[in-house]
């Protein structure tokens, strides 16, 4: 029987595009979609592409999953199997039952079905997405217009399953000695049930909000059999995980985001797919969407050469954009695609590409393919590269060279800050540079600056549990690296309970420990702090408008590795918006530490990690904070403030100040220098601090170009630096 809308059957023009990587809305046709016969019965129209097969059937709840009472039929040209079947209805289950071309019978879920059945069951289902009513225009229209690298991105990041959840009771079945699976177990129990899209609507929705984050990202929304794979294992790549709902729910749920002025980010896997028999791999009896297995994840790596997977990758990633209005994908495990021996470690197993080195090339071109056709469709819909390497360009455009993202996580930041951070007091003079390094490349990509949810699972601990000391100096510790991040150039992502100083790792079988920020102040000014600091970020634009452009960071002093303390400048367009920050990882406070500051006038403290309502100490700088005619840190004029330990703090120019008639010109010798950061018996040890031997130039003052900075400000400044590294 044909289907009466003739548009569901493939033409010439699909079929070509098909067979050159380049039908970017095949999921229109491909699938399984509700349609009407010729004599006005409804049903489903399927189409599923499977070369080398003897036949393909339609099996399923709609026919008794009778093998042989749906046969589809296969087109003229570009081995797509197709064919109308009536009285099927939405939310039916079903399968394809492929012969190969060797007699073998293979039952294979729908690579293009839009909905699945509940795991463990394995089928898909039959759904119609159309009709939801969106009330999202002036958030799409107002995305359309929003300045990409001058806004405000400060991502929380969420697995939808284990945000919070219903009730904490084990879920299944216990063991035969009546106990229950447990953390060590390869299949823990659930605890408590799921939260629906709609209840995330509501509460996920309204906790974002006001916490003040700018995005949601959620771990892979594809359907996947294996709780434990948080998604990275898909099987129904265009199918939203039945565990939470149905695909309306879904579209209700990142409706809700909108409207409350939150934007939608979401994990996408274009690497590979798990073994599972009902998926994608061996399809069609041999490897079909894939070419060979990952040597680390035991994943089917996809075969970016064949231009029918390409044409399915990319209409999956248009897909979530058109169909969920998702804001932006943020592309998994981009290394692993890119380079050909990647988690190869045996040198004899090495291969080479045809230029002799060991780039994927299908596996680049197709990167640059989606991110261009993303491009030219949705300029607007951020592509985020996690890529872990020093792979050059991968923020540039394609026809300069790039990948073609947005912005790219900088997981050196984050494996750099993690190891310093977790660094004893004592040892972290020695280990100065790690937190200075990330200054030195800042601007070769556009960063993002993630403290993810790989570094809080399997084995790596929570976070605070990362911080040395008693439990007030892991508190404070957590708050000083939430504060360097912010103050960081770059975007930011942080995954969820590390807003509240979780100590377990998190565990994907159950909620975040959000009861401790009502049961332990400790948690609950944690909470109360990371709002603040959000809220604080969204202020200020010398935070964000230049995040990524090299004008919008100045570093004060890099190199206070003594004191384990760092200074630098945050600007925005407006020069009234600049700010000072300071950072000081040592536990010690200091008074009278005298500061170098860009500009001459009044100072005031806008912003202290110590404060008391935070769970600080209550270092603070109240009032006015004066300049004074001292020359400091290669600047004409300084400040003399309160360091509080193991905090951060942000200066603001207030108000104007009249400048002494007469400099004070005696006042940058290094002697007195000294004498503001140490006891004076240490006056050599300080002045080694702060004063180098010019054949020992910070590389990080030569990336970013302070000194030219400085010497443009204050020339003053600059004289009495180069006569105290001479004196030295």
């Amino acid at each position: 029987m044909d289907t009466l809308d003739s548009s569901l059957y493939l033409s010439n023009d699909d079929v070509y595009l098909l067979g050159n990587g380049k039908w970017y809305r095949s999921y229109e046709k491909l699938g399984a979609h509700p349609a009407k016969a010729n004599d006005g019965a409804t049903g489903y129209h399927f189409a599923v592409w499977a070369p080398h097969v003897q036949s393909v059937h339609v099996i399923g709840d709609f026919n008794g999953w009778d093998e042989g009472a749906n046969p589809l039929s296969r087109s003229e040209h570009g081995d797509v199997w197709q064919g109308f079947i009536p009285g099927v209805v939405e939310g039916q289950l079903y399968k394809y039952l492929l012969v190969s071309h060797d007699g073998e019978k293979i039952y294979k879920a729908d690579p293009y079905a839009f909905f699945s059945e509940l795991p463990p069951g394995t089928a898909s289902r039959t759904a119609d997405l159309s009709g939801y009513d969106w009330k999202d225009d002036a958030w799409l229209a107002e995305r359309a217009q929003r300045p990409m690298l001058k806004s405000p991105l400060n991502i929380f990041e969420v697995h939808l399953g284990s945000w919070k959840r219903h009730g904490d009771e084990p879920q299944g079945e216990p063991r035969e000695d009546g106990t229950w699976p447990g953390p060590g177990d390869p299949f823990p129990a659930q605890r408590g049930t799921f939260y629906t899209y709609d209840d995330l609507s509501k509460e996920l929705v309204a906790y974002v909000k006001k916490m003040g984050y700018s995005h949601i990202e959620v771990l892979p929304l594809s359907e996947h059999p294996f709780d434990g794979s948080w998604g990275y294992q898909p099987t129904g790549y265009f199918a939203p995980t039945s565990r939470y709902g149905n695909p309306r729910q879904l579209m209700h749920f990142v409706d809700a985001c909108h409207k409350a002025g939150i934007g939608v980010i979401m994990d996408w896997v274009p690497g590979g797919f798990c073994a599972d028999a009902h998926g994608l791999a061996t399809f069609n009896g041999e490897m079909l969407y894939e070419h060979e297995i990952h040597p680390n994840w035991g994943t089917h790596k996809f075969d970016y050469s064949r231009p029918q997977v390409r044409s399915f990758l990319v209409s999956n990633a248009l897909y979530w954009v058109e169909t969920y209005h998702i804001d932006g994908i943020r592309m998994d495990g981009v290394s692993s695609m890119l380079y050909m021996n990647f988690g190869i470690d045996d040198p004899s197993q090495r291969r080479f590409n045809k230029l002799g080195t060991e780039e994927n090339l299908d596996a680049s071109a197709f990167i640059r393919q989606t991110n261009t056709t993303m491009g030219e469709l949705h300029p607007d819909v951020m592509m985020i590269a996690e890529e872990s390497t020093a792979w050059p360009l991968v923020t540039y455009p394609p026809e300069d060279g790039g990948l073609g993202f947005h912005f790219k996580w900088d997981m050196g930041w984050m494996n750099d800050t993690l190891h310093y951070m977790q660094t004893d007091f004592p040892w972290r003079p020695g280990n100065h540079r790690m937190i200075t390094f990330s200054t030195m490349y800042q601007f070769n990509e556009n960063f993002v600056l993630p403290l993810s949810h790989d570094e809080v699972v399997n084995g790596k601990c929570s976070l605070i549990t990362r911080m040395p000391g008693d439990q007030w100096r892991q508190f404070a510790g957590l708050r000083a690296l939430a504060f360097y991040q912010m103050t960081h150039a770059g975007g930011k992502l942080n995954f969820m309970g590390n807003e509240i100083g979780q100590y377990i790792e998190w565990r994907y079988y159950e909620g975040i420990q959000y009861f401790l920020t009502k049961d332990f102040e400790a948690h609950r000014n944690q909470q109360v702090y990371i709002e603040a600091l959000n809220k604080f970020y969204n202020k200020n634009a010398a935070l964000w408008q230049r995040g990524y452009q090299s004008d919008g960071f100045e570093w004060i002093d890099a190199d206070n590795a003594d004191q384990s303390i760092v200074s630098f400048v945050r600007r925005g367009d407006d020069p009234d918006d600049e700010l000072v920050i300071l950072i000081n990882f040592d536990i010690n406070a200091r008074e009278d530490f005298r500061l170098g500051v860009p500009e001459w006038g009044y100072y005031a403290e806008k912003f202290n990690s110590d404060a008391v309502e935070f769970g600080g100490s209550g270092v603070l700088n109240e009032g006015r904070i004066p300049c004074e005619d001292v020359a400091w840190n290669g600047r004409e004029q300084s400040i003399v403030l309160r360091i509080p330990p193991l905090a951060g703090v942000v200066l603001k120019k207030v108000a104007r100040q009249a400048k002494p008639k007469k400099a004070v010109k005696a006042a940058a010798k290094p002697a007195a220098k000294a004498s503001a950061k140490k006891p004076a018996a240490k006056k050599a040890p300080a002045a080694k601090a702060t004063a180098r031997p010019a054949a020992k130039k910070s590389p990080v003052k030569a990336a970013v170009k302070p000194a030219a900075a400085a010497k443009a400000k204050a020339p003053a400044g600059k004289k009495a630096v180069k006569a105290s590294a001479a004196a030295k």
